[in-house]
């Protein structure tokens, strides 16, 4: 993966997240996303997020990731979300992937990035301890509410 690189996410990449997040509903296991999702609503989501980039391979998009603010959240304080193209992990994308949306919510002054993982995603719950996200009280039922704080 020599050739990867990350860089903001634009509109014209909602066909390309699409295709992958929908790889990996079909799969089944590291999503609570259960039906296909359009390029449309991808672009309509990116409308909305507070900072979103795209993982390139080749010109591939092979992972992407977002924070997005909430309401039930402090106003300085944002969701994650991270995909990356199955038979791809491992290999750096999340890494890249966390090092672009750290620096954009710092700059953003974000002080708090929370990640809301099912409890049966083991590979979500490693992928975010890796980043230094500590688990939190106050989950729902079958999930797992990790935290990172950026200042």
């Amino acid at each position: 993966m020599s050739g990867l690189h990350v860089r903001p996410a634009r509109p014209f990449d909602g066909g390309a997240m699409a295709d992958l997040l929908n790889e990996i509903i079909r799969i089944g296991g590291t999503t609570a996303i259960e039906g296909p999702v359009t390029g449309d609503e991808l672009r309509g989501w990116l409308a909305d997020a507070a900072a979103w980039h795209v993982a390139e391979d080749a010109g591939e998009i092979v992972g992407f990731q977002w924070v997005e603010h909430r309401p039930d959240l402090p106003a300085d304080a944002v969701s994650i979300a991270t995909f990356a193209r199955p038979g791809r992990q491992g290999l750096g994308i999340g890494t890249k992937l966390f090092e672009a949306t750290r620096a954009a919510a710092l700059a953003a002054g974000i002080r708090t990035i929370h990640a809301v993982i099912a409890d049966y995603n083991d590979s979500g719950r490693a992928y975010y301890r890796s980043r230094g996200f500590e688990r939190i009280a106050g989950a729902p039922e079958g999930k797992v509410v990790k935290l990172f704080r950026l200042r």
